[in-house]
């Protein structure tokens, strides 16, 4: 007669035990995270459009994850800077960023040279919020109207009418490129380093026209003193200034262009991580408070989330994309 021993020998029973013990530990560690702060890289500069409305969703976002949200600015390159330190960043859910419209796809038709691939560097979290672009003029200015301004435009024989914005290959000046095939129309473009240096300029007389997001002009294009609206770029009115009609109620129906800002974690961040930042951001964004935050800077808040943001992307990369090829833009 066989006898079967069923008694665990001590080597065996220390390897069971290990192994417990590490599938514990590693369901704790899913189950707790975040265990501690989180960093959310802007790759652009404070006090710009992308810094005011990352550090809105940051707040949120901390109420959410129940840790606190530590913003890094690293601006250079159009966003490149930033965004390629969160490409090589660990993949543990402790490093996230705001990436853009120009660094998600733009300006991977504009740099020969990138530090990311953003098809392939980045997981997905959630569209933060959208935001429509502006065009004024010198409250001085003979332009009252978006068909002022093409007339002027289209009769300008010796010297074009100039558009001041945040840089070469920016959404703004892709916007004003946008604008000028709708209209059928030929403009100067005259690259800034951000408002600070578009604004001035226009108030100043150094270019006929400004063009860039709108929470960064929002408080001297209400003012109006210095600054005139003739129109907004997205599909509705803006409700923060009512009485500036859009591009495509000025004649140039369709018409509908608008900045974007989405959260992204590294690629090969846990899936559990992912799933919680998610969980996060929808909530956050859904919350009254940050809505009431975001429409104070003419922002609305985002409602893509998760892989629903790659479908998303890929519609706006075939968009500029041509829109570059077509007028052959390229960075400096």
């Amino acid at each position: 007669m066989t006898f079967i021993s069923n008694t665990v020998t001590p080597i065996r029973s220390l390897a069971l035990a290990t192994l417990a013990a590490c599938c514990v530990a590693s369901a704790a560690h899913a189950a707790g995270y975040p265990e501690r702060a989180v960093t959310l890289i802007v790759p652009f500069p404070p006090a710009g459009t992308t810094d005011l409305i990352a550090r809105h969703v940051a707040q949120a976002l901390e109420k959410e994850l129940g840790q606190s949200i530590v913003v890094e600015n690293r601006a250079g390159a159009g966003g490149n800077v930033g965004m390629g330190a969160l490409a090589r960043s660990k993949a543990d859910g402790y490093t996230i960023g705001m990436g853009t419209i120009g660094t998600q796809t733009i300006n991977q038709f504009l740099y020969k040279d990138m530090p990311f691939d953003p098809q392939k560097d980045f997981a997905p979290i959630a569209l933060a919020g959208t935001t429509p672009n502006i065009i004024a003029v010198n409250a001085n200015s003979d332009i009252k109207s978006l068909g002022d301004l093409i007339e002027k435009a289209k009769t300008a024989k010796d010297k074009k009418l100039s558009y001041a914005s945040p840089g070469v290959g920016s959404s703004v000046h892709l916007t004003g490129a946008y604008l000028e095939d709708a209209a059928g129309i030929s403009m100067l473009h005259v690259p800034f380093k951000g408002v600070s240096g578009s604004m001035p300029a226009l108030i100043g007389g150094q270019v006929d026209i400004l063009m860039d997001n709108l929470p960064s002009t929002l408080s001297q294009v209400k003012d109006g003193g210095k600054v005139r609206a003739v129109a907004v770029t997205g599909a509705q009115r803006d409700p923060a200034i009512p009485d500036v009609p859009t591009v495509a109620e000025s004649g140039l129906p369709g018409f509908d262009v608008s900045a974007w800002f989405a959260l992204y974690a590294p690629a090969g961040t846990p899936p559990e991580a992912i799933k919680t930042l998610v969980a996060a951001a929808e909530k956050a964004l859904a919350s009254n408070e940050l809505k009431q935050k975001l429409q104070q800077t003419s922002t609305q808040p985002g409602t893509i989330f998760g892989t629903d943001l790659t479908a998303f992307e890929a519609k706006e990369r075939e968009r500029w994309n041509k829109l570059i090829q077509d007028k052959h833009i390229q960075s400096k």
